[in-house]
């Protein structure tokens, strides 16, 4: 029994880690939306749009019990995932638009006031909440059940990873993501990284879709078995490992010294 909260412990931690480098991100994309805005009006654009994520990723909560048995559902947020973490390692890769990828939001921003600024902010961070509800139950789907029983038609241990993982979110969005956009500047590829993650959680999710009974191309219980539980923790601490040890990029005037 303590080996399954070890394992729920685990994938809460990985969760919140991964929460916390995508919240930089998206708190840099809130502060450009209000960057226009006068400084009383900004900080409280910003709290009504975290107040609105709140309101969204709970909702969302109600709709957690369909995305865990339907595997229609489960398919759609695989690729979902997949595309959105795929995308930015491509971009970031191979694409010199990873170079101004906040522009064009400053650039939409500018004129407008601070109502249609709130809901601007509000519709990005409904965008953050689908990202993070769905890392959260593809995570959460791969863990064994616990003793605590269902909760609104999903496991009851579960459930709670999902709703801790989505408070932690919002917690670090609001008070710690000045600490992770500096720990981005020192360690750039750490954005690339939580993206790769993303990805990779999106694979776990196809996985449990496969596995799924209407499916039946893997085994039911291969998603919670010792060998893929093992595979999928190796590569994502192996993901981890890359993004924390790569070499920051070299900026401009940078090079070898003759």
């Amino acid at each position: 029994m303590e080996s399954i909260w070890l394992e729920y412990a685990w994938a809460l931690l990985i969760l919140i880690g991964l929460e916390g480098l995508l919240s930089a991100d998206n708190a840099l994309v809130l502060a450009i939306i209000a960057k226009h805005l006068p400084d009383d009006q900004k900080k409280k654009a910003i709290s009504y749009g975290i107040l609105m994520a709140f309101v969204f990723r709970f909702g969302a909560l109600f709709a957690i019990s369909f995305i865990a048995n339907v595997w229609q559902v489960q398919a759609i947020g695989a690729a979902y995932l997949l595309y959105l973490g795929l995308k930015h390692v491509i971009q970031a890769k191979f694409g010199k638009e990873n170079e101004n990828i906040h522009k064009e939001d400053e650039k939409e921003a500018r004129g407008m006031g601070f109502w249609p600024t709130v809901g601007k902010i509000g519709l990005a961070d409904l965008a953050f909440a689908i990202d993070s509800i769905l890392a959260a139950v593809a995570l959460a789907l791969g863990l064994p059940d616990s003793p605590l029983g269902d909760f609104g038609g999903m496991d009851g241990g579960k459930f709670i990873v999902v709703v801790l993982g989505g408070i932690a979110g919002l917690i670090l969005i609001k008070y710690a993501a000045t600490w992770f956009v500096k720990l981005l500047d020192q360690r750039p590829a750490l954005e690339t990284t939580a993206y790769a993650i993303v990805a990779w959680v999106g694979v776990k999710l196809a996985v449990i879709t496969l596995a799924h009974e209407e499916i039946a191309i893997l085994d039911h219980d291969f998603p919670h078995s010792t060998l893929w539980t093992t595979i999928f923790y190796g590569v994502l601490v192996a993901i981890a490992l890359i993004g924390w040890f790569a070499p920051a990029k070299k900026t401009k005037g940078e090079g070898n010294s003759l």
